[in-house]
């Protein structure tokens, strides 16, 4: 199984630089794409052998998320149950008879740390969430999880901490991910790799400097972990300030 995971910021503008032939190039079997920011009847996406699955924001042009799947689901959940975290189209869930496909997009702490307190609040519930699937059957997840975990996740750690995406509240939240039995498959296969990052910002040529940060994530369930075959970032792919990343695994 190949699964995607992109978040396309403003997926009007992603089509306008390739995505729909991106996507059907790629013919994977789960796409998943974060900040669509998209209402419903917005857009309308001709992808041939894919079911689509879309949570919106209730405020308009923020957030939301889809899942374009070939593989018809048991069942689907939006958000996660709870209102106070349901209101911005951030979470879908695809159950499967041994497994569930879950993409989110992770509120930003945002500038002066603004939302810091929110978005505890937000992973707490979150890995709630994860372990409740988690006991019932075997979790892949991705998305931009907003956060680089490791100051090998990004470019110029120094001079980002404390900043949002970089704090060492977000961080701990990440490392309590992983030891509730969650892998982050990119550094299950490559523990030490550096200067590889999904997110550059578009100021200060960022991209071009590859002053970036690795803030999109595949992570699955330990039980997973024997399936594994490979975890990937594909820089080379324009469109977004984010790339996709990629998963592989036998399902």
């Amino acid at each position: 199984m190949k699964l995607i995971s992109w978040n396309v910021n403003g997926l009007r503008a992603c089509v306008q630089k390739g995505f729909t032939d991106y996507l059907l190039a790629e013919q994977a079997d789960f796409f998943c794409i974060q900040e669509s920011k998209l209402q419903e009847g917005q857009i309308e996406l001709d992808l041939p052998g894919y079911e689509q699955y879309w949570n919106y924001a209730k405020r308009k042009g923020y957030s939301g998320t889809a899942i374009f799947t070939k593989h018809h689901p048991l069942g689907v959940f939006y958000g996660i149950g709870q209102e106070e975290h349901d209101q911005e189209g951030r979470v879908i869930t695809l159950e499967y008879e041994n497994y569930y496909v879950v993409t989110v997009y992770t509120p930003n702490s945002q500038n002066e740390l603004a939302r810091l307190s929110y978005r505890m609040e937000w992973e707490d519930a979150f890995l709630r969430y994860l372990k409740e699937l988690d006991a019932k059957k075997s979790v892949i997840f991705c998305g931009d999880l907003n956060v680089a975990h490791r100051e090998i996740d990004l470019k110029n750690p120094k001079t980002n901490h404390h900043n949002a995406g970089f704090t060492d509240e977000e961080r701990a939240k990440f490392s309590a991910l992983l030891d509730a039995g969650f892998i982050d498959t990119f550094r299950y296969f490559q523990p030490d790799a550096e200067g590889i990052y999904s997110w550059w910002s578009y100021r200060f040529r960022a991209r071009e400097k590859n002053a970036g940060w690795r803030i999109d994530y595949f992570c699955v369930s330990k039980a997973l972990e024997k399936q594994l075959i490979s975890a990937s970032i594909h820089t080379e792919v324009f469109g977004s300030d984010h790339c996709p990343v990629e998963l592989q695994i036998k399902l």
